[in-house]
């Protein structure tokens, strides 16, 4: 079975992630492409299991922003090492449209991307293949101070600091 880190801790997935060409709908907890949750939408909701919807690069997530309500999950796909995109997807996720719902990072991932992932608001990963999640926990352990602000502390460091210094 794949393993997973959510909340930072490695786990099973339970969820079965259908490719971009998927047409039929397994039992059980399952992640569809967004082509496929337009098109099956009343049948996924009605089927009362679990239910996620993941994003390419390419999908705006305004498209599921009414839906988020039937969500039990939302998976962004990073399809290749350098694509950024779904960072910003995740920022548009939690920040203006107020999801806060598991958000899972999938796709050709690694530990260099999980500290930046998590300050997104990313709590699940699916890593790459060639990846151990167990090793890759480290990476949320990186670095000890951060300087822009993000969706996991809004507040950047230099006001921090501001504060501090009008304390004293």
């Amino acid at each position: 079975m794949t393993q997973i880190i959510r909340n930072r801790h490695v786990e099973d997935d339970r969820w079965e992630t259908l490719p971009a060409q998927a047409s039929t709908i397994p039992q059980g907890p399952v992640i569809v492409p967004l082509a496929l949750w337009k098109s099956h939408r009343a049948e996924l909701i009605a089927r009362h299991q679990p239910v996620g919807v993941w994003l390419a690069p390419d999908d705006e997530p305004a498209d599921i922003v009414p839906d988020l309500v039937h969500l039990n999950l939302v998976a962004v796909h990073f399809p290749k090492w350098g694509d950024g995109r779904g960072y910003s997807t995740a920022t548009l996720l939690r920040r203006r449209y107020r999801y806060r719902g598991e958000l899972r990072a999938f796709g050709d991932l690694g530990r260099d991307h999980l500290f930046m992932l998590a300050r997104v608001g990313f709590d699940s990963f699916r890593l790459g293949e060639r990846h151990d999640p167990q090793a890759a926990l480290a990476a949320f352990n990186d670095f000890s101070l951060r300087y822009q602000g993000s969706v996991d502390d809004p507040e950047p460091l230099f006001r921090k600091r501001a504060a501090d210094a009008r304390l004293q």
